[in-house]
């Protein structure tokens, strides 16, 4: 499935993409023609912020002629390109990612695909009727490091896999930052936490099960912590006015401001000036007047802080995943496979597998250090490699070098919405075997 010096050979001129969403997910992937500009050249922007499609307007010396404030503009017009990066808000996926297919745009579509069953549905249906391609930025199917341990599972090193244990860390401030005062605090304007966060892992661990599919699953999950009643006496409703700020752990001038002063612009502090560079005066005016300014215990946010899903898969393969906000690492994950002949440790990018009959440890890793250059370590370098491997498909007609194509993205992300209704209507939900559907 990687790709190999004869494929890139083949490529003589660049794939020409259209970036539908100029934001964080946008500008990185878009990146990668900065990268490889004989590979990649990108034509044209959508956006409805001023500052987000001129930016990538000029990275990038996009015409004039096609820079928009809205997608459908691109649609009405005649193809004028071989792909499009759809990276909108959750909530708009469906429509553009339809639209583009049936135009006949390959596509590559940032996670989650949408935020209905049916929706997901709909965008495979276009994709598959129109011939074109899809690939679902679910980006951890790229790390090097994780591709590793699905080639271990697969040459029978450790065995039957017999149970999969799994867990993210969101992060303390991470959670703060994007679930509670961010775009992703509250579902009715974007999606669960499950979908929105976790069906990286939701997918990962269907992807390690191979050709097993998951016959019932359970759920249990809440709101924590971030709530009215536990906000602290004294507290304000914003922390640029609240009197016990420097106590709080999430105090939006910890995260953001007194990064800044660091000489920190990156993400999170890149995120909360949608109208300019971030610097001490547009943080400061940012935390003052937008939303991550807000008291955490303030916010309208609903979707859950911890939650665990619990999974049986055909021929008895179990597999416990948990998402928990406060911890102190950010997304680094910790997975432990067990399997009839050994077990699979993977935390801090290192594969241990100990097996039973020796006795013996193995370690294994996969260097990214050729990555850190190219200024795309998003994800330990798995942002760069979808995209290398997005790009190369659609250059040499070859979609089996997409490993989140449209087929087992869609079954994956069904079991997360099996695995929310469970949660929601506190009941086991026994799946629908969807390739009979």
């Amino acid at each position: 499935m990687g790709q190999n010096s004869s494929q890139i050979g083949r490529m003589t001129s660049p794939v020409c993409v259209i970036v539908v969403g100029a934001g964080s997910r946008g500008e990185n992937y878009s990146q990668f023609a900065s990268i490889h500009p004989k590979r990649m050249k990108v034509v044209a922007v959508a956006d409805p912020r001023k500052f987000a499609r001129t930016k990538l307007q000029q990275q990038h010396k996009i015409e004039d002629k096609n820079v928009f404030e809205d997608w459908q503009s691109i649609a009405e017009r005649e193809k004028f390109a071989d792909a499009v990066l759809i990276c909108t808000p959750d909530r708009v996926h469906k429509d553009p990612a339809v639209a583009f297919a049936k135009k006949g745009y390959h596509i590559l579509l940032e996670k989650p695909m949408a935020t209905t069953a049916e929706d997901c549905t709909a965008i495979v249906e276009a994709c598959t009727q129109n011939g074109v391609m899809l690939s679902v930025g679910h980006v951890l199917r790229y790390d090097p490091v994780i591709h590793k341990i699905k080639e271990l599972i697969d040459a029978g090193v450790i065995g039957h896999v017999i149970h999969i244990q799994h867990l993210e860390p969101v992060g303390f401030y991470h959670f703060a930052h994007s679930f509670v005062r961010g775009n992703w605090r509250n579902e009715a304007e974007s999606s669960f936490a499950l979908l929105a966060k976790s069906c990286h892992d939701i997918d990962l661990i269907h992807h390690w099960a191979g050709a097993r599919r998951c016959v019932k699953v359970s759920s249990f999950g809440s709101v924590s912590h971030f709530q009215k009643e536990k906000k602290p006496t004294g507290a304000g409703n914003r922390c640029l006015d609240c009197s016990i700020e420097r106590q709080c752990p999430y105090s939006a001038c910890k995260i953001y401001l007194d990064r800044v002063k660091r000489g920190h612009t990156g993400w999170p502090v890149s995120v909360i000036c949608s109208n300019s560079l971030p610097d001490i005066e547009s943080v400061t005016e940012a935390l003052r007047t937008g939303p991550y300014g807000r008291c955490v215990y303030e916010c309208d946010n609903d979707v859950c802080t911890n939650q665990v899903v619990n999974m049986e898969f055909e021929g008895g393969l179990t597999a416990a995943f948990s998402m928990v906000a406060f911890t102190e690492e950010i997304c680094n994950r910790k997975t432990t496979i067990y399997g009839s002949k050994g077990e699979l440790c993977y935390s801090d990018q290192e594969i241990r597998v100990f097996d039973f009959l020796t006795e013996k440890t193995t370690k294994h890793t996969a260097s990214c250090d050729a990555l850190r250059h190219y200024g795309m370590g998003g994800h330990g370098g798995a942002d760069y490699h979808l995209m290398n491997a997005f790009i190369s498909a659609v250059a040499n007609n070859d979609p089996s070098l997409i490993r989140s194509g449209p087929e087992e993205t869609l079954v994956s992300h069904l079991l997360v919405f099996e695995a929310e209704r469970s949660r929601v209507e506190n009941r086991v939900v026994y799946c629908e075997d969807y390739s009979r559907s």
